[in-house]
């Protein structure tokens, strides 16, 4: 097991992160801003955040990278995140901008353009913020546990982690984009829900995560300890 050694080269890092930001991208160009409705047994009508349904897969992808990689290497595929999310941002603007070409079609197609990327300045910054707020903290509390746990008890460590961390992306993104939009009652409700759900989902993935984790364990002779790791949230580096 390793606990601080010098940089090398793995097999399936950079698919992980690949995928991890295709997630990520999608689940918030999609479905952030609509906010749904389902009828659930007990519960009754249960509204939430659409992107929810596959926005947790993000914080699989984050605690597979930090159980097997380090917290280092997870640090690295949210900045890639925050950097995929800000690039998004920054197109739809100058897209949206442009004039459209004359025609039915085009003034039709630039209404649907704005309608699905036209969020407001609040909804990226909250999404932006939330993530990278959110993905570190889970990182930095999943590290340490695995050092208190002596790498035992993996189920309680993400979703201990993914708790904690979904708790301040919930929070923080419905009161940065919707808080004076919506009704106060709905954002707390809302807001609420989402965490709920997402936590949920980490406990149903938990099979799946023990299996990706012992997987890449072997294939990549890898169980980082970050034991001397600096939490510096700010650094993109992956020399810990």
């Amino acid at each position: 097991m390793t606990s601080f050694s010098t940089r090398k080269s793995y097999r399936y890092y950079d698919f992980i992160v690949a995928a991890f930001v295709t997630v990520l991208l999608c689940s918030n160009l999609i479905g952030a801003g609509k906010a749904a409705q389902v009828e659930l047994p007990f519960f009754g009508t249960v509204v939430f955040g659409a992107g929810i349904l596959f926005f947790p897969i993000s914080y699989f992808f984050g605690d597979i990278l930090t159980e097997v990689y380090g917290y280092a290497h997870d640090r690295r595929a949210v900045w890639c995140g925050f950097g995929a999310l800000l690039f998004a941002a920054i197109m739809s603007t100058v897209v949206l901008a442009l004039k459209p070409a004359p025609g039915d079609y085009n003034a039709n197609l630039q209404t649907g353009l704005e309608a699905v990327f036209g969020n407001t300045w609040r909804i990226v910054l909250g999404s932006m913020l939330a993530f990278w707020a959110g993905s570190l903290l889970n990182a930095f509390v999943l590290a340490k546990m695995k050092i208190w746990t002596r790498g035992r008890f993996l189920w309680a460590r993400t979703i201990g982690s993914t708790a904690v961390g979904e708790a301040v992306d919930s929070s923080l993104f419905y009161m940065i984009a919707f808080y004076g939009i919506w009704p106060t009652e709905q954002v707390v409700h809302v807001a609420m829900a989402q965490y709920l759900l997402k936590t949920s989902w980490e406990i149903v993935a938990t099979p799946l995560t023990y299996a990706v984790v012992n997987f890449l364990k072997r294939r990549e002779n890898e169980d980082f300890y970050d034991r001397e790791t600096r939490f510096n949230p700010f650094s993109a580096s992956i020399g810990r």
